[in-house]
């Protein structure tokens, strides 16, 4: 892990990754960057920001930039170190994009690229795809609110 920054890009992970040859030390790296993923303030860890599908306590939040163009950035935390590398990894996929590029980034390649389809139990790689459907879904609620109102159908 020293050979990456904090946050790392994802190219810094599909390398690093890369340069691992077991899945225990890729598993070693995932705790790694969990143990290096900062707390969200407690203010976050509300229901409403709660992960649901996932075995583990996650709470994720996503922020907004508008200008120079609108990106998202997501926030997260989670009382499971492994989970906690696991956001890293999504954070590294899904940051500093715009919500149209994360509604449509096929986030199971760079899994299959990290080996996390085949080596995470059932149980993570379900909270995995929970954790996505959730960066998905506020991307998707910032898409519909940047269009603004439906004006009503005169047909109807």
């Amino acid at each position: 892990m020293n050979k990456i920054k904090f946050p790392p890009t994802l190219n810094e992970l599909l390398i690093e990754f890369a340069d691992l040859p077991d899945w225990d030390e890729r598993y070693e790296l995932l705790i790694d960057l969990g143990k290096q993923l900062p707390p969200i303030p407690d203010e976050f860890e509300t229901d409403e920001n709660l992960v649901r599908g996932c075995m583990s306590n996650v709470w994720l939040v996503a922020e907004f930039t508008d200008a120079p163009a609108r990106r998202i950035n997501v926030k997260a935390d989670s009382d499971s170190l492994i989970i906690k590398g696991l956001i890293v990894v999504l954070m590294a996929i899904f940051n500093g994009r715009t919500p149209e590029e994360i509604v449509t980034t096929d986030e199971t390649k760079v899994f299959g690229q990290l080996g996390l389809d085949r080596h995470l139990s059932p149980q993570r790689r379900n909270g995995l795809f929970a954790m996505v459907k959730r960066i998905k879904q506020l991307a998707m609620e910032r898409i519909a609110g940047a269009l603004g109102p439906k004006t009503p159908d005169p047909a109807s």
